[in-house]
């Protein structure tokens, strides 16, 4: 049995380090143990310009202070984004990628493309110049039950992308069905998802566990035994097109445990730990390195990266709280033990 387990330094591929105050409070937890993150645009106002990416990347970096980190920007698709904004921020190294959310799928997405068959010479652009756009793949139709949004998204809208657009690179981000997880194993085309902790250890039941869980409530929310089960398959089969993204997403405690709870689960603190977990009860330790440090750099065409990082069995206790005041959190697996622990 692997006691110590060693992997090239990884990179988070999703993630929500919010701002203010709350930036303050958790970018630390990233930081310490990815060298690298795709920061997501969702701000208010949302990250949507050349000189907002720049600025937010600036206080990120303030916040984290001397840690080796290298937040990785995005730009968030509305309406009426400028394709000439896009290719320029591209090319001058400020924007990694662009984010697509349907207009009011998640937290802070009111903003959000409203039909994508509108944002032609943005897909075009994008394809051209080979910028990768991440996906929220869910439809909005409150005709269409929560639970199927994802599905009926990838029947409905991600299969005439691709067909339409065959050289665009996509990232399906935090997919959580195994309609998803099928349509990126076996498309042909330049297309890869992002998986979260969250997903691969739980189901829909630890929404009512007991009583009502706002702490488990995230979007896309969390599905079927069948569905974790064929995601969880997905992200130890070592294929390519699967590779970490946390969707790290904080709330203050007050906005999760209300009358109408915000959607995110915040990981960050023991994310490679609950990682590991997965892949340790699959007995796909040794695809973990390639899940967490090499798929996602590959994908996106950049460097992978130098260092390593430790993880090694034994109690992990994840604390009931984090933070205090207007930025008390509570973690994802709050209370339990974990069973790594991360030594850096």
């Amino acid at each position: 049995m692997t006691e110590r387990l060693t992997i090239r330094r990884p990179d988070d591929w999703h993630v929500h380090l919010r701002d203010g105050a709350m930036l303050e409070a958790v970018a630390g937890h990233t930081a310490r143990q990815f060298a690298r993150a795709i920061i997501m645009p969702n701000l208010t106002p949302p990250v949507t310009s050349i000189e907002a990416a720049k600025a937010y990347r600036g206080r990120i970096m303030a916040a984290v202070g001397d840690a080796p980190f290298t937040p990785l920007m995005t730009c968030y698709l509305t309406d009426g984004t400028d394709p000439a904004e896009l290719e320029r921020g591209y090319a001058e190294g400020v924007f990694t990628a662009c984010k697509l959310y349907p207009a009011h799928a998640t937290t802070n997405s009111a903003h959000g493309v409203t039909d994508i068959r509108a944002l032609t010479a943005v897909l075009e652009t994008l394809q051209r110049i080979g910028m990768p756009l991440l996906i929220h793949g869910e439809v909005t139709d409150k005709s269409i039950d929560i639970f199927d949004r994802e599905a009926v998204f990838v029947e409905r809208v991600l299969t005439p992308l691709v067909r339409d657009y065959p050289g665009l690179k996509i990232v399906l981000e935090h997919i959580t069905t195994a309609e998803a997880a099928a349509f990126v194993a076996e498309a042909d085309h330049p297309i890869a998802a992002t998986i979260t902790p969250q997903h691969l250890l739980i189901n829909r039941n630890a929404l009512f566990d007991g009583g009502l869980r706002p702490h488990a409530y995230c979007l896309p929310v969390l599905k079927r035994e069948t569905h974790r089960v064929a995601v969880r398959a997905a992200a130890v089969s070592g294929s390519p097109r699967f590779f970490l993204g946390t969707d790290s997403a904080p709330h203050v405690v007050g906005a999760k445990e209300s009358g109408c709870g915000c959607a995110g689960i915040f990981n960050a603190p023991f994310a490679l730990e609950a990682y590991a977990r997965v892949f340790d009860e699959e007995g796909a330790l040794d695809k973990f390195e390639g899940f967490a440090s090499e798929h996602g750099a590959r994908f996106y065409g950049l460097p992978l990266n130098e260092g390593t990082v430790t993880l090694v069995r034994g109690d992990a206790e994840v604390p009931a709280s984090i933070g205090a005041g207007e930025t008390a959190v509570v973690p994802f697996l709050a209370g339990t033990n974990v069973g790594w622990r991360f030594e850096g």
